[in-house]
């Protein structure tokens, strides 16, 4: 199985191939020049350089972590192995790094262990740092899509048609639907031209805005219309048609998100209800939770994200928590406050504990989202574990289940589950 591509760098180099190069972890090319490429022996007497495709032997050498995971342009991957060929000290290292691979990846697994990517990530960064680095709250968008994409680029033709169970929480029940593996991979495409428009960027259903009778895109903010619409225009690519354009866009997204400033990241996207920077952290999560459900539909695990990013999706959640609980409370659904709080001063809170990876801890507050929240308040402590919690948020776990690790207030519990199972959606 073909690896995952790595985040996307944009540094002094040559202009990245228009596909894979775009997000590998090397930058998607590779340097021209520089202070190691003059010729002659390295500064420490090492052997001379390798002008391989125009690469001198430091580059090469620090590309060798990218080719073991086969990560590396078709450019990159040819100018590597021709210098194996008479390069024996590099030579031994890629032996040594194509066996570590070997054992970090089994082979029942399409996807590298995820914390594996971000170390080759980490270690390439810190050889040649990232002109225009992927800021901290993309960086779950970009490995979730990327994981995504390795499980679809093997899957079969008829994989594409294969049944995939789709489940939300809406009101006070579970709400499911089939749909196909490809009508999953629109779906995503379809939401996410949500954040493409924020960027300035193509809308995958700006099509349907010259279709007689058609709605147009200002009315399609709503995720579950805009998915609706998309569907059924018969504009939407069939099978695996799909898959190289959503590929662009997330890879079009990831980049719009490199260059936004601050002011971008905090402006709200319609239809989320979250400013960019939050948005961006969303579709991470729904492409995880899309991802497992695919996966399922084809027999196929698909591992949790690695704890740093896990732990910025429950974040999110437990932010957004205290505003889906006055939502609900205003539509009947919730326990009215048991007493009112001024903006900034302390009130009632849920102590949400979450265990194993990414886990932490935090304070919901229960009567005002304008309240302090803190461990002096709390009437209710709910423990669960991290990736259990993800499954109350995406609505694949009923939230009475969820009330096992739990003690306090019960109208308290009994509200912030059912809240946080109501934040999942088509």
């Amino acid at each position: 199985m073909q690896s995952a591509p790595a985040a996307e760098l944009w540094t002094d180099a040559v202009p990245p191939e228009p596909t894979d190069a775009a997000r590998n972890p090397t930058g998607g090319s590779t340097p021209r020049g520089g202070p190691e490429s003059s010729g002659g022996p390295g500064p420490t007497g090492g052997p001379a350089p390798h002008h391989a495709a125009g690469l001198d032997h430091g580059v090469l050498k620090s590309l060798l972590g990218a080719w073991a995971l086969a990560a590396c342009s078709a450019q990159e991957t040819a100018a590597v192995e021709a210098h194996l060929t008479d390069c024996a000290p590099c030579a031994g290292e890629a032996l040594r790094l194509r066996d570590a691979v070997a054992l970090l990846h089994p082979e029942d697994n399409l996807d590298l262990d995820p914390r594996l990517r971000s170390r080759v990530l980490e270690g390439a960064l810190g050889r040649r740092p990232a002109r225009i680095p992927i800021p901290e709250w993309a960086e779950p968008f970009d490995a979730e899509t990327a994981r995504l994409d390795a499980l679809l680029r093997d899957m079969a033709d008829a994989e594409w048609r294969a049944p995939v169970r789709l489940r939300w929480f809406e009101g006070e029940r579970e709400h499911t639907r089939t749909a196909t593996v490809a009508e999953v991979i629109s779906h995503l495409m379809a939401v996410d031209g949500l954040l493409a428009g924020q960027l300035g960027l193509s809308d995958p259903l700006a099509a349907l805005a010259d279709e007689p009778g058609a709605p147009q895109l200002a009315a399609l903010a709503n995720p579950a219309s805009r998915t609706e619409a998309y569907w059924s225009s018969g504009i939407a690519p069939e099978g695996r048609l799909v898959h190289g354009p959503w590929r662009e866009q997330t890879h079009a997204l990831m980049r719009g998100a490199s260059f936004a400033d601050a002011t971008a990241a905090e402006r709200e996207v319609r239809g989320v209800r979250l400013p960019l920077r939050d948005a961006f952290l969303d579709r991470a999560f729904e492409c995880w939770t899309h991802a497992v459900d695919i996966a399922d539909a084809v027999d196929y695990p698909h591992p949790a994200p690695e704890g740093a990013h896990l732990r910025q999706l429950i974040g999110l959640a437990a932010r957004t928590l205290p505003h889906v609980l006055a939502d609900r409370r205003r539509a009947g659904l919730a326990a009215q406050p048991r007493r009112l709080s001024v903006a900034g001063a302390p009130g009632r809170t849920l102590h949400l504990e979450v265990e194993g990876s990414g886990g932490g801890d935090w304070y919901i507050a229960l009567d005002s989202p304008t309240a302090e929240a803190g461990p002096e308040g709390a009437v209710a402590h709910v423990a669960m574990d991290g990736v259990e919690f993800c499954q109350l948020v995406a609505g694949h776990v009923s939230p009475l289940d969820a009330a096992a690790g739990a003690e306090g207030d019960p109208q308290a519990i009994r509200d912030v589950l059912f809240a946080t199972a109501s934040m999942s959606r088509l």
